[in-house]
């Protein structure tokens, strides 16, 4: 399965997928595939939360009723929703018609994502830029979809 819509097209990516150090823990989740289409220059790499001001190594954060929270109980809510929005004008810059996001983030999690608890349980929901793109028309799928 191509992950393009068109030749030549650009895909919105994770930037923890194309090897980029910025997950809440410091690290990185390289996948093959995207690491393959980013050493052809046609993936768009973000990463909402340090988009959204957030720093790396941070403290993890999970969804909860609607918010961005942190397992000491700070709300980042607006950091989320700053970041997805910047990364929204990434890809409709460069004309992304769809997006391969890491799986289960608060962020990036489409169709599952942690329940806010921190107890590792998976619940319904996207994350929030997951969400966000969704309801602007652009496709997400995860890297456990490619």
């Amino acid at each position: 399965m191509s992950i393009f819509c068109e030749p030549g097209e650009f895909v919105l990516v994770s930037a923890c997928l194309a090897s980029r150090a910025c997950r809440y823990d410091g690290d990185a989740t390289p996948h093959p595939e995207i690491m393959r289409l980013a050493g052809l220059n046609r993936v768009v790499p973000v990463c909402p939360e340090v988009l959204g001001g957030l720093s790396v190594p941070r403290e993890p954060v999970e969804l909860l009723g609607g918010r961005a929270v942190t397992r000491s109980g700070a709300d980042c809510t607006e950091a989320f929703q700053v970041g997805a929005q910047l990364a929204l004008a990434l890809a409709l810059d460069k004309g992304c018609c769809r997006a391969v996001l890491k799986s289960r983030s608060p962020s990036c999690g489409s169709g599952r994502v942690y329940d806010g608890t921190f107890s590792g349980r998976l619940v319904p929901g996207d994350g929030v830029l997951a969400a966000l793109l969704k309801a602007k028309g652009i496709e997400v799928l995860s890297e456990e979809d490619i």
